[in-house]
C-alpha cells in the first residue's frame, strides 16, 4: 500500500496490489477500510451459491406452490367431468292424503319407486373430458412456467447482488489507495515539491466514490430484498456473500435457440393446448343442436292389486337453437380463432425477445473477454506506466490519478458485462425451456 510520503518512494509491493487487480476467474482483493461517510463495510460473512438460494426457492416460494395446487386441482376435475350426471330416485305415494296410506279398490292407488338417468347426446361426454384434460395440462404447464420465472428472477436477482458486492469491494479497496495517494499529494503539496489541484483532484475522486458506495449500497439493499421475496423470507433477512461463479458459455446459435423455444417453450405451449381446447370446444357447441335423452325405471306398489312396472324414455329438444346453439356456436368459434391469433403472436414475441437477449448476451459475452484479456491488462500497464513517470518527474499527479481510475472502472465494466451476460442468459432460459449451461 502506498506509504505517506514522495510517491518517488513508491515501493514495489504497492505497484504490484495496484496492477494486479481481480479478473474474472480470480479471487478479488480485500477489500480496505471506507470513510466515515461511506456505507459501512459488511463484516465476513458465509458465501451462498446460486444452487443453494434456487433448491430453497423451489420448495417454500408461495406461487410456485400454488399452482401447483391449482394444476392438482385441474387433474382432479377430469373424471367429474367425463362422469354421467348423478341418477334421479323419486319416491311417491298416490292414494291417501296420509303419506304412504293407499286407498283400497282403487286400482290407481299405489307407493311408486322410480329411478332416471340423463344421458348427453352420444359423444358430449367425451369431448368434456378432453376439454378437462386440455385444461389440466394448461395448468400444469402454468405450473411449470411458473416455477421457471421463479428460477430467472432469482437468478437474474442473484447476479445483481455479485455484480454490486464486487463492485462494492473494488471502490472499496480503491478508495483506500485514493486516500493514501491523496495524503502523498498533500504531503507533497506542504513541503512545496507539489501543487494544491493534486490533493483537491483526489479528494474529490474519494467523495466521487463515496457517492458510488451509496448508491450500489442501495440496489444491493434492493437485490437482497428480491432474492429474499423469493425465498418467502422477510426482506432484511441476512444473506451471505455470493460466491465466485465460472462464466458460462452459450454454446447456441440463433437459429438454434429460436427452435429450441419451439420445442419446449410453455407460453408457446399453452398456446398449442388452447388452440386446442377451442377446437374440442367448437366441437361440442355443434353437439349442442342433438337431444339429450332420460331414461327411467318405475316400480308400483299395489297392495290389493298386481304389481307394475314401467318405463320412459324422454329427450330435449333444441327448440330454439337459434337463441342458443346458434350462440354459443359462433362465440366458440370465434374464441377458437383467438386461440390462433394468441399463437401467432407469442410465436413472433419469442422470436423478437429470444434475438433482443441472444444479442445482448453475445455482445456482452464479447465485452467480458475484451476487458479480461485487453482492456484490464491495458490498463494496468498504463498505470505502471504512469507510476514509473511519475516517480521520475515524466508525468503529473492528475495523469496517475487518471490511470488509476480508468483501470477501477475498466474492472467495474468487467464485472458489469459479466452480469449482463449471466443474466441474459437467464432470461433466455425462461424463454425456450431449457437449461442453456448445461
Amino acid at each position: 500500500m502506498f506509504v505517506k510520503k514522495a510517491l518517488k518512494g513508491i515501493p514495489l509491493a504497492i505497484v504490484l496490489c495496484v496492477i494486479g487487480a481481480p479478473n474474472v476467474h480470480s479471487k478479488d482483493l480485500l477489500s480496505a477500510g471506507t470513510t466515515p461517510s461511506a456505507p459501512e463495510e459488511p463484516k465476513k460473512s458465509e458465501t451462498i451459491t446460486l444452487g443453494e438460494l434456487l433448491k430453497i426457492a423451489v420448495e417454500n416460494n408461495p406461487a410456485i406452490q400454488a399452482s401447483e395446487s391449482a394444476a392438482h386441482a385441474k387433474k382432479a376435475s377430469i373424471s367429474a367431468a367425463r362422469t354421467l350426471p348423478d341418477p334421479t330416485v323419486t319416491l311417491q305415494s298416490m292414494g291417501d292424503v296420509i303419506p304412504g296410506k293407499l286407498q283400497r279398490g282403487d286400482p290407481s292407488s299405489a307407493r311408486v319407486i322410480g329411478v332416471e338417468q340423463e344421458i348427453p347426446f352420444p359423444g358430449k361426454l367425451g369431448l368434456k373430458g378432453k376439454i378437462a384434460s386440455i385444461e389440466a395440462e394448461v395448468e400444469q404447464l402454468n405450473h411449470t412456467q411458473t416455477r421457471r420465472q421463479i428460477v430467472a428472477e432469482l437468478k437474474q436477482a442473484y447476479y445483481e447482488l455479485f455484480l454490486v458486492t464486487k463492485s462494492m469491494e473494488i471502490v472499496r479497496t480503491n478508495m483506500k489507495l485514493l486516500q493514501d495517494l491523496a495524503e502523498v499529494a498533500e504531503t507533497r503539496y506542504r513541503v512545496g515539491q507539489g501543487i494544491q489541484q493534486d490533493a483537491l483532484k483526489a479528494q474529490v475522486e474519494i467523495s466521487k466514490n463515496i457517492e458510488r458506495l451509496l448508491k450500489l449500497d442501495q440496489r444491493r439493499v434492493t437485490a437482497e430484498a428480491q432474492i429474499n421475496r423469493l425465498l418467502n423470507r422477510p426482506p432484511d433477512a441476512p444473506l451471505g456473500k455470493p460466491a465466485d461463479f465460472q462464466k458460462a458459455e452459450l454454446k447456441y446459435s440463433l437459429e438454434e435457440l429460436s427452435q429450441l423455444a419451439k420445442l419446449n417453450s410453455t407460453a408457446l405451449q399453452v398456446r398449442e393446448r388452447e388452440v386446442e381446447r377451442g377446437q374440442r370446444t367448437v366441437e361440442l357447441a355443434q353437439r349442442g343442436y342433438y337431444p339429450d335423452f332420460s331414461f327411467g325405471f318405475n316400480y308400483y306398489d299395489r297392495e290389493e292389486n298386481p304389481k307394475m312396472y314401467g318405463w320412459m324414455l324422454k329427450a330435449s329438444v333444441p327448440l330454439y337453437f337459434w337463441r342458443k346453439q346458434r350462440p354459443e356456436s359462433e362465440s366458440a368459434r370465434s374464441s377458437l380463432e383467438s386461440a390462433r391469433k394468441m399463437r401467432e403472436s407469442t410465436t413472433v414475441s419469442l422470436d423478437s425477445e429470444i434475438k433482443q437477449l441472444y444479442t445482448v448476451a453475445t455482445s456482452s459475452d464479447r465485452l467480458v473477454k475484451l476487458y479480461a484479456t485487453v482492456l484490464v491488462p491495458q490498463t494496468k500497464f498504463s498505470l505502471q506506466s504512469a507510476i514509473a513517470n511519475y516517480q521520475v518527474g515524466k508525468a503529473d499527479f492528475l495523469t496517475l490519478i487518471d490511470s488509476f481510475l480508468a483501470l477501477q472502472e475498466v474492472e467495474l465494466k468487467m464485472y458489469e458485462s459479466l452480469s449482463d451476460f449471466e443474466k441474459a442468459l437467464a432470461q433466455t432460459e425462461l424463454l425456450v425451456g431449457t437449461d442453456l449451461t448445461g
